[in-house]
């Protein structure tokens, strides 16, 4: 297992269950709620490409920190809030809402010398809690709680790992909902923090290595380009525990690549530091360095395993000079191979786990075992097998859903996984490792019952003839009758699988008869890295044409018409749904673009996007300019179309996508939009991308979200409060 100083995304999936409840039912046919927009200035910024001229009416709107563009999200804000208050269902919602999150949710233990850490929220909680105790039978104790530390509930922690010796734990906290870190150390015998304080971290984990650790830092942005600037000479550090951060050591920079992103971790036993390079989120260069204990080597030159960034390898174990690595080379859908770092050639790898039909996924370690996870038809099998590959053992798992977990080191002989589907509440399984059996370690209680509901999985023709799987949700013995509220959701981009998952946030939903649709586009890793090649540069319109066919197979088949569907997506999904509405505002009766990337040609300007480009390509390319003037929703977007509702989101702390996409495409789509249709931004403030997101206010974004959904498709709504 490395301990790895990139991060990794721990999740606490909302779920919930029903005690006695007083049904009411509103009434279709809602009057139409007035709206009067803000006026929004233009200007006549004009930008040159290969010599094709774009306007840029609502260039103003990029600086997010202007009194102008302030005034802009207020007045903004105050319309949006004025018509939600106006649906007569939302404070019912809101309230259904908030009876169906307040229950306890704990994520897996994750064991750290004679202690257990776990995140615990008692229901209603802004932040879950970090506890520890002495064993899994020991005194439950906090170890820190976040929201002790912000009382907006706007501050996260996240646990990064402990040294070898399980003295100190290294922590991040995030304010805000930024992607910025500050970095703390606090011995855990004590439960005090030390002194050590490390910032500007972004994309960043701890790598302990003796006393300190490797992690990866920007330098300091000037004064006011905190959210905005283009973040360069992403490097790696090494730490020594009780030093100020301005003694920290180089490990690696590269003036050559300045917009590299750096990351890694330390192997197990400590004695490799293994890192990456990449241009951006697909391909990355692997490297190592050989760590002898004790103090830094004197001159640090990290070995190139793989070189080039085309490729995805990863390491996941190490034994002497033998690495066990994942890799996609030769092997769209992934392999495990081992190789010897005294032979590197490709002639001298051996084959531990070949290339299936199927997906693998990840390969994780513990217990002295490997564990292969496969993504079959989108939904999680996993594998028991020996470091040579053979004996492999299937893992039973509670039915076709997704899972993650199956990690520890070589001596733990109890790991914890987590299983969930869409109608199956995040459960925490205990699993011995020698005799390949689980059992629940925590069943949350719910305020509904799940079996109500039913999940399949179909598949739909693209318009180009390829094959594309959607799962469905909805009450049992729903009528194909075409009438049924119905929310699309897509993301398709980036290698990102979307596998099954539970949520309550979805249940008002499907309580009122709704169908939920995730449709797995090509541009996701779900299928392999030619599903995701499909998908990225010159393929971008494959996954647009795969989430318009899903809206039409799903009005063919009865589960819907247009009237009554809606299509919804966060950041490339945000993109996603920007781009299906320019492209077709017919067929959708609702749109909600979220932190979505609209402005195509820009993007690449703000903050981490660069790191896009392998993805996207870039405006400044004369071969890829035509192609993305061609979807960007912003520069799409025509006079006197009746598009969508429309309800854009974004956060004026986010620092990933940055504000300024949202606002653009708000400002432009009011101006262009024909009819009574409603067209709205919600500004979240003092918030960010969506990582660390308080409970309050996802509660409340659900319940505006779903209120709009409802009142725009006509829909009735049954309110379940308690009686």
């Amino acid at each position: 297992m490395l301990k790895l100083f990139f991060p990794g995304l721990l999740c606490m999936l909302l779920t919930a269950s029903c005690t006695e409840t007083k049904p009411t039912m509103s009434s279709a046919a809602y009057p139409q709620i007035p709206v009067t927009y803000p006026t929004t200035d233009k200007d006549s910024t004009e930008d040159e490409y290969h010599g094709q001229i774009v306007r840029d009416d609502y260039r103003w709107l990029e600086d997010d920190n202007s009194v102008k563009t302030k005034d802009w999200v207020t007045r903004q804000n105050e319309v949006t809030f004025g018509y939600l208050e106006q649906i007569p269902f939302r404070q019912d919602i809101e309230e259904r809402l908030t009876e169906l999150v307040n229950y306890p949710r704990l994520s897996s233990p994750y064991k750290v010398g004679e202690y257990y850490f776990y995140g615990r929220n008692d229901g209603l909680q802004n932040q879950s809690v970090i506890y520890y105790k002495k064993g899994l039978d020991g005194e439950e104790r906090v170890f820190i709680d976040p929201n002790a530390l912000n009382a907006e509930g706007t501050t996260s922690i996240n646990l990064l790992g402990a040294d070898k010796q399980n003295r100190y734990m290294a922590y991040s906290r995030s304010d805000a909902g930024s992607d910025w870190q500050t970095i703390y150390i606090r011995d855990i015998a004590t439960n005090e923090d030390l002194e050590d304080e490390l910032q500007w971290v972004k994309f960043s984990g701890a790598g302990w290595y003796g006393d300190g650790f490797f992690y990866s830092r920007y330098p300091a942005p000037a004064e006011g380009e905190e959210r905005k600037g283009n973040n360069l000479m992403h490097s790696v550090y090494y730490h020594s525990l009780g030093q100020p951060q301005s003694r920290d050591r180089v490990v690696f920079e590269d003036a050559d690549h300045p917009d590299y992103y750096h990351y890694g971790g330390t192997t197990e036993e400590e004695d490799y530091l293994i890192m990456y390079a990449a241009p951006g989120t697909d391909g990355f260069a692997t490297y190592y360095l050989p760590l002898g204990g004790g103090e830094l080597p004197p001159v640090i030159e990290p070995v190139a395993l793989f070189a080039d960034t085309k490729n995805k390898s990863q390491v996941v174990h190490t034994d002497g000079t033998d690495f066990w690595v994942l890799t996609d080379i030769g092997a769209p859908n992934y392999r495990l191979v081992k190789i010897n770092i005294n032979k590197p050639q490709r002639t001298s790898w051996v084959e531990i786990i070949p290339e299936s039909e199927d997906l693998l996924q990840s390969v994780t370690t513990g217990g002295g075992y490997l564990f292969a996870n496969y993504l079959e038809k989108a939904t999680d099998r996993f594998y028991r097998l020996s470091y040579d590959g053979e004996h492999k053992t299937a893992v039973q798992l509670p039915g076709v859903g997704s899972a993650g977990g199956f990690s520890g080191k070589e001596e733990d002989k109890q790991l914890f996984y987590v299983y969930t589907s869409f109608t199956y509440p995040p459960t925490i399984f205990e699993y011995d490792v020698e005799t390949n059996e689980s059992k629940p370690f925590f069943e949350p209680e719910l305020k509904f019952d799940p079996k109500e509901y039913e999940e399949k999985q179909v598949s739909y023709i693209s318009k180009d003839g390829t094959e594309v799987t959607m799962f469905l949700v909805h009450k049992k013995g729903l009528e194909l009758d075409g009438d049924n509220p119905t929310y699309l959701y897509g993301y398709g981009g980036f290698n990102i699988s979307l596998s099954p998952s539970f949520s309550v946030m979805r249940m008002p939903l499907l309580e009122n008869g709704g169908v939920f649709a995730m449709a797995n586009l090509r541009g996701g890793g779900e299928y392999g890295e030619s599903w995701h090649q499909a998908g990225m540069l010159e393929n971008k319109q494959n996954v647009f044409d795969d989430f318009i066919s899903a809206a039409e197979y799903l009005i063919e088949q009865g589960y819907t018409r247009k009237e009554k569907l809606a299509i919804a997506g966060g950041s490339n999904g945000g993109l996603l749904v920007g781009a299906a509405m320019t492209q077709r505002p017919d067929l959708f009766a609702v749109a909600f673009p979220a932190v979505g990337v609209m402005d195509m040609l820009r993007y690449h300007k703000f903050t981490v996007g660069k790191g896009w480009i392998p993805e996207y390509g870039s405006s400044e390319d004369s071969s890829m300019f035509p192609v993305l003037h061609a979807y960007s929703p912003l520069h799409n977007l025509r006079p006197g179309t009746a598009y969508p509702a429309t309800m854009i989101t974004t956060a004026d702390h986010d620092d990933r996508v940055v504000p300024a996409h949202s606002f653009k495409y708000a400002a432009r789509l009011q101006e262009t939009q024909a009819g009574e249709r409603p067209v709205l931004i919600r500004i979240e403030t003092n918030a960010g991308h969506g990582a660390g997101k308080p409970i309050s206010k996802m509660i409340e974004e659900e319940a505006d979200r779903w209120s709009f959904f409802f009142y725009n498709t006509q829909a009735p709504v049954k309110y379940a409060v308690k009686g």
